[in-house]
């Protein structure tokens, strides 16, 4: 299998319900590093999995629509507990979407599987894996 990872920084505000959340339950902030890798079996004709640009140019295009956020108040978001785990599969899922509309190209309807990788610090993070 081969993967190319690109990476990009979200910074959110968001609160918990629950009290295994402890302090977090009140609205504090969170700033992730973000690794988003796209895996496929073979490479395509110009031998690469997906062109790193269109890769990063979507990853930050999603990521966009989520920085600076309190995700408190998004609609999107309402009655969810956004922890780590769960942000990372909403970001590998608006990344299929795009794959899938052809924003990456169209050689990169062959990738077949995407991890989103959302780091809280250097020794604590979260993925999502998902299939396309």
């Amino acid at each position: 299998m081969f993967s190319i990872t690109v990476r990009d920084h979200l910074m959110i505000a968001h609160s918990f319900r629950g009290e295994v959340f402890g302090p977090a339950q009140r609205l504090h902030g969170a700033t992730f590093l973000v690794d988003a890798t796209f895996r496929r079996a073979e490479l395509d004709d110009d031998n690469i999995v997906v062109d790193i640009g269109l890769a990063t140019q979507e990853l930050g295009a999603v990521v966009s629509e989520l920085n600076y956020r309190n995700l408190d108040n998004e609609p999107d978001f309402a009655n969810i507990n956004t922890s780590t785990e769960y942000l990372a599969k909403v970001i590998a899922d608006r990344l299929a979407e795009r794959i899938h509309k052809g924003a990456l190209g169209e050689n990169a309807r062959g990738v077949a599987g995407i991890t989103v990788t959302l780091h809280e610090s250097h020794i604590a993070w979260a993925s999502y894996e998902r299939a396309l």
